[in-house]
């Protein structure tokens, strides 16, 4: 019961994160999620419910969406996902958590100490392909796409707006890849249910924060989630 209201509260606190930021819904809620679930079980939950987060905004601030380079992610994440299915059906994911929050942990700090990358077509491809990839194994899109936008320099609303986008696609076509090659359970859409007056309260929360974020302090978010997601993954993953 004490995992579950814990989960619970975490699922609420990772829609307000979502919505105000337009990730972190997956990398916060995720590692609190496979300490109630079997792994499989919570990286579906998780699928679910930020693809309901990231539906039920998309529709709202679809004119700031930057949709080329929106398509771009797209294409570039065809070749991801059988290999991110792959990884979720085969592979150790202990393994796999150690490997992405150690590059993680890199690639932030590189970022904190004024790393920038500049935004290319082929630059594109490589995150949407890298978030395609992460999404059907782990569940998570977020890491490759924030780590790459917030690199370039680009700004809050294109950041929230593209990457709600992104989700809407790559969460139904990994949910669906799931669902066909492994296979869903009856307590995975249960749990993810009952979770929905959380994520919906959460969602008009953080649309109410969104107004109040300036561009300095959306990247210091940006970094200490980055951080923590990092340091959790490798330290739970290890020990």
């Amino acid at each position: 019961m004490e995992a579950w209201i814990a989960s619970s509260i975490i699922v609420f606190l990772a829609s307000i994160l979502q919505a105000s930021t337009g990730f972190g819904f997956s990398i916060m809620a995720t590692p609190f999620l496979l300490l109630v679930y079997e792994a499989h079980d919570a990286i579906q939950i998780n699928i679910i419910l930020s693809l309901l987060i990231s539906s039920v905004m998309i529709t709202k601030i679809w004119q700031e969406v930057d949709k080329v380079r929106l398509i771009r992610l797209v294409k570039g994440s065809i070749p991801g996902i059988p290999l991110g299915i792959a990884a979720f059906m085969y592979m150790d994911v202990q393994m796999l958590k150690i490997v992405i929050s150690a590059v993680i942990l890199v690639l932030t700090i590189l970022l904190m100490l004024q790393f920038r990358l500049k935004q290319t077509k082929g630059k594109d491809f490589v995150a949407g392909g890298s978030a395609g990839m992460l999404t059907t194994s782990i569940g998570m899109p977020g890491p490759p796409l924030l780590l790459y936008f917030t690199g370039d320099g680009t700004k809050k609303a294109a950041l929230r707006s593209t990457t709600l986008a992104f989700y809407v696609f790559i969460y139904t076509a990994s949910l669906l890849m799931q669902i066909v090659s492994y296979g869903t359970s009856k307590e995975v859409w249960l749990s993810s249910m009952v979770s929905v007056p959380l994520v919906l309260a959460g969602i008009f929360l953080g649309q109410m924060a969104f107004k109040w974020i300036n561009q300095k302090l959306f990247r210091i978010i940006t970094f200490i989630i980055l951080l923590f997601t990092g340091s959790y993954g490798l330290i739970t993953s290890i020990f």
